[in-house]
């Protein structure tokens, strides 16, 4: 019990001879810190909140509009509206500083109400979404109505610095379409799957629903939207992450993969310290609100809410449902290396440890001989398996006691980083050391990532990184932005010529604490049974990273296509191609233009692309009714994303329809069926250019290779891309091997085909126009 006895700051007895006091100056130094820092973020909150609280106004203005108002009073003009006369009588007298005090009272006041106007007003502009479908560039204008609402944004949305969270009470709320809007895209997008009979069958299950208790439920809902800060968040939150029971592993979490072009340091310990160190500078930028909202085009901002919750949270299980838990603050951060656990403290003497310092800790580890304690080297499977069984796991092994203490200091952490014993490795000529990159940060060995934390930072052997998140707390897009971040510290930090961190630690830094576990029998097997479920679960998966180097979004837009919809409608003719059929699609696009927006969903498969990939695969069709058929799917295509980014998808609302309907327990077969299709082909890009730190142009080969997940259903693909660079584009495509229809490695190369015919095709199109102008000129 010596880490309980740690915990102890100070003790006391009474004895024949008086009190006997002892207490541990080092413990006690530890609480000080710690609370002296606490309070700092509080007061940093708070200052926080004011400024944006009375965002766009700088707190300056209130100040000039103090100042100018008792001058006006003083020089005899009773502005505004003699409210400072109306005031006056209320007061105890009439005297010097009695008049200074109504003054400042009512100049409070029109500064308020001036700052709510202008708020409420910047709301209403944002609610405007037609600056969306306006085409630019190619001498194309945007509209008079839009050039005043772009220069009304402009003038109040403040010339201070805006922070974190400043546009957040200005943001619009997430508006619930139209039922008949909503029913009659559904329509339109089921169309291409079904035969007519199924579409038939569709339209009058619609047309039931539409007319009966559809109404109904429109209205409960739009009854929440006015209530709630968002119609869609809380419930998907709930229903389609925390109330899941499947293991979060390979099912939920997702991974991002390090910058393979660069290799900054070999050397682990320091190449850990350096990305823990920008980790920790992030989560400052996070709690000071000194980091910048996105700003779409540099004026339309993007809700911040997820940020607030990247570090110090976890997912806690529970029986029927788990619940995401969020701490104020951590000093600390525990790190997984082989099967053992430490908690490593991340402040010394009121300041961050520098990354030299951190080198120290981490190499500390490195070294440690010491052996995993009986269960603790499988411990982590217990997040990998099922949810009920984990918490029932939870509350009979780790309610009190040493469990308790080290079960709270993993969750607690600001993160958890793992030191792997094996190289995370990259080599062009042999794609299969990509493919193993990608499961080691997926599922790893089902036991060595603690998969409930908000993340976890992976460190290859040979210093390399990548990341495993979990999904409840927010979506890629946030983590996407951190790992940006991550990767320009590598080259704004920077190692020495030996591979070392830079600089001499200034002192010995606080020594990494081995975390301690007591494990009956009982509770071994409990750990065994969830350490099978993952070995079962992290053995079916069949990854293939594919990288597509032939060309990238260059020639797409010289294409003048969309490289999004270019690279979904090259999926589609794949997916065609693999499985012989149309399958419902997944495409994730975010909603964060409104408050507390999430994702919606976009379905690349339409009528339009539908009718591009027969003709794709029709012999008789020619070159210009394949291009004009590519070119209207990629329109309707784009449309779609337009549609789900303002708030007109489909997906989000028939899912609150159906949450509703189950809380008022009224069946809809409708909503049942449209709930219960499969996505066999889920898709997602990985977002990047999200922070002004990377510097491409001078570190071109800075950039991620994306990230992925598992397939969504079993005999589907799950298929994340990124588009790295102008000739560079990474697919990570997942599937499982059970699957007797589904391969990745096939599909892999069915995209690549996909995408060298449409080049073809391109090429083919653009040379016969070539000709037909040739022929013109010889004609006349």
């Amino acid at each position: 019990m010596a880490e309980a006895h740690s915990a102890v700051a100070f003790s006391f007895s009474i004895t024949h001879e008086g009190w006997d006091v002892n207490f541990d100056r080092e413990v006690l130094h530890l609480v000080w810190s710690s609370g002296f820092r606490s309070w700092k973020k509080r007061l940093w909150r708070f200052q926080n909140s004011v400024k944006n609280g009375v965002y766009p106004a700088p707190l300056q203005s209130l100040w000039a509009t103090v100042g100018i108002l008792v001058a006006l009073h003083f020089a005899g003009v009773r502005l505004p509206i003699g409210l400072v006369g109306m005031l006056l009588p209320h007061l105890p007298s009439t005297a010097f500083h009695w008049q200074v005090v109504a003054c400042f009272t009512v100049a409070l006041s029109v500064w308020l109400a001036i700052i709510m106007v202008i708020r409420y007003t910047l709301r209403m502009l944002l609610m405007y979404k037609g600056w969306m479908y306006e085409e630019r560039g190619r001498g194309r204008s945007i509209s008079l109505k839009t050039k005043l609402w772009l220069l009304l944004v402009k003038s109040l949305s403040g010339v201070s610095r805006p922070m974190l969270y400043s546009f957040q009470g200005s943001l619009p709320k997430l508006p619930v379409p139209a039922l008949d809007d909503t029913v009659h895209r559904y329509l339109r997008s089921v169309r291409p799957l079904l035969n007519d009979d199924e579409y038939h069958r569709m339209v009058k299950l619609a047309e039931e629903f539409q007319k009966g208790i559809g109404m109904k439920l429109q209205r409960y809902l739009k009854l929440k939207s006015w209530w709630a800060s968002n119609y869609v968040s809380d419930w998907w939150e709930e229903y389609v992450y925390l109330r899941g029971r499947s293991p979060l592993m390979v099912n939920s979490n997702f991974y991002g993969i390090d910058a393979i072009l660069m290799h900054p340091t070999k050397i682990q310990a320091a190449r850990a310290a350096t990305v823990i160190h920008t980790c920790l500078q992030y989560r400052r930028l996070i709690e000071r609100q000194e980091m910048e909202p996105i700003l779409i085009q540099g004026l339309v901002p993007l809700c911040s809410w997820q940020y607030e919750r990247l570090f110090n949270t976890t997912r806690v299980p529970g029986v029927e449902t788990d619940r995401i838990v969020h701490y104020a603050d951590s000093n600390h951060i525990v790190v997984l290396h082989r099967g053992r656990y430490f908690k490593v403290l991340i402040y010394y003497k009121n300041r961050l440890l520098l990354p030299c310092e951190l080198e120290v800790q981490m190499q500390a580890i490195l070294e440690n001989k010491t052996e995993p304690l009986p269960g603790e080297e499988r411990l982590a499977a217990l997040t990998a398996g099922e949810r009920t069984h984990w918490a029932n796991t939870r509350q009979e092994f780790f309610f009190k006691g040493t469990n308790r203490v080290s079960l709270d200091a993993v969750e607690k952490a600001a993160f958890v980083v793992s030191l792997d014993d094996e190289p995370f490795e990259f080599d062009q000529s042999r794609p299969e050391l990509l493919d193993k990159f990608g499961r080691v940060l997926l599922h790893g060995k089902g036991c060595d990532r603690w998969f409930d934390k908000s993340f976890t930072l992976c460190i290859g052997s040979n210093g390399r990184i990548g990341f495993n998140s979990e999904h409840s707390w927010a979506d890629a897009p946030v983590m996407g932005h951190l790992w940006e971040h991550v990767m320009a510290g590598d080259n704004e930090i920077g190692y020495g010529p030996d591979g070392h961190t830079i600089g001499e630690p200034e002192f010995t830094p606080p020594a990494p604490t081995r975390l301690q576990w007591d494990f009956n029998e009982k509770a071994l097997a409990a750990i065994d049974t969830s350490f099978k479920l993952a070995q079962n679960l992290l053995s079916d998966v069949d990854l293939r990273i594919y990288v597509h180097d032939a060309y990238g979004k260059g020639f797409m837009k010289d294409c003048r296509l969309s490289p999004d919809a270019y690279i979904q409608m090259a999926m589609q003719l794949a997916y065609y191609r693999d499985a012989g059929k149309f399958s419902l699609t997944y495409e994730a696009s975010m909603t964060r233009l409104y408050l507390e927006g999430r994702t919606e969903t976009v379905r690349p498969c339409t009528i339009e692309s539908a009718a591009w990939v027969k003709a794709m695969e029709n012999k008789n069709s020619n070159t210009e009714e394949r291009i004009a058929l590519l070119q209207t799917a990629c329109k309707v295509h784009h449309q779609g994303i337009q549609d789900a980014m303002c708030g007109k998808g489909i997906d989000r609302h028939l899912f609150c329809l159906y949450v509703v309907s189950k809380y008022l327990e009224v069946d809809s077969p409708f909503l049942k069926e449209v709930l219960s299709e499969p996505w066999r082909l889920s898709t997602s890009q990985t977002p990047h250019g999200q922070t002004n730190k990377m510097d491409l142009k001078k570190f071109p080969k800075c950039i991620s290779a994306g990230g992925g997940f598992g397939p969504v259903a079993d005999d589907g693909y799950g298929v994340s891309y990124i588009i790295a660079g102008e000739d560079l584009i990474f697919f990570h495509i997942s599937s499982k091997r059970s699957c007797s229809t589904t391969d990745s490695s096939r599909f892999a190369k069915t995209i690549e085909k996909s995408l060298a015919d449409i080049r073809t095709l391109f090429l083919d199109y653009k040379s016969s126009r070539q000709q037909k102008v040739k022929n013109e000129k010889k004609t006349d």
